[in-house]
């Protein structure tokens, strides 16, 4: 099992099975959890050629902490991160991409939660400078619960340069800052969009801002100076989602 990430919890086991079955090593489950939905977990990794191993309580709880693993652990390979050459190729096969950039971003918490919602929202990939930036560390991917192993990490060398290439490939740059005249409900961020959040407490670089095509705030009614930049990338991932949705006649 050499090189194996833990992965837990119902929903991001049941993503891993379906959507990558041939990356998961191992399924693990509570000896005394049988119910429909760990049912369905053996099915799919029944058919899939999947180990399944009864495991007690106490042995789910030393490999993988304090958290609410609900009984369900998976061991898979790890997502080999992506290039800039892979994000471009990529590009061409997702409909309507959605990409998160970090701009600096060095809280391993802040990144693995990032990673946490991009998955939630459906994002193609988030992407982060190569130098004084959180990477992806044992201790990013378990606040990421899951999502580092199936939302791919692009580590690049010069992130204004890979935002102009997102750009000329036809994809629109948003930047966030507490200050900007727009707020992101007053725009539209239904087609392809890169959104990029700074790092904490100094915000976007002069350059990266200079680079996005629009800046936009989030509604703050409180006395709070700025977001958790964690809960920002949240915010407006969401409020992308609800753009598409909101499109697409989901209610």
């Amino acid at each position: 099992m050499t090189g194996a990430q833990l992965i837990y919890g119902l929903h991001a086991v049941r993503a891993m099975l379906t959507r990558h079955p041939e990356r998961v090593r191992q399924l693990r489950l509570a000896e005394r959890r049988d119910d429909p939905r760990t049912r369905e977990l053996e099915q799919l990794a029944d058919q899939h050629g999947v180990n399944v191993r009864r495991v007690s309580a106490e042995s789910l709880h030393q490999s993988l902490g304090e958290v609410a693993h609900q009984g369900v652990a998976a061991e898979v390979s790890p997502l080999p991160p992506w290039s800039e050459d892979d994000l471009i190729a990529a590009l061409g096969t997702a409909s309507l991409p959605l990409l998160l950039a970090l701009d600096g971003v060095q809280d391993p918490h802040n990144l693995g939660a990032c990673l946490r919602t991009a998955d939630a929202c459906g994002a193609l990939a988030v992407i982060t400078p190569r130098d004084r930036a959180a990477q992806l560390t044992p201790a990013v991917r378990k606040v990421a619960a899951g999502a580092a192993e199936t939302t791919p990490v692009v580590s690049v060398t010069n992130l204004v340069r890979t935002l102009k290439l997102l750009k000329e490939s036809g994809l629109w740059v948003f930047g966030a800052d507490a200050d900007a005249s727009q707020a992101a409900y007053q725009v539209d961020l239904r087609g392809g969009v890169v959104l990029v959040l700074g790092a904490e407490g100094a915000g976007l670089r002069q350059l990266t801002r200079q680079t996005c095509d629009v800046i936009v705030r989030l509604p703050q009614r409180g006395s709070v100076e700025s977001l958790n930049v964690s809960v920002a990338a949240a915010m407006l991932l969401y409020e992308a989602v609800r753009q598409r949705e909101t499109d697409q006649g989901v209610v």
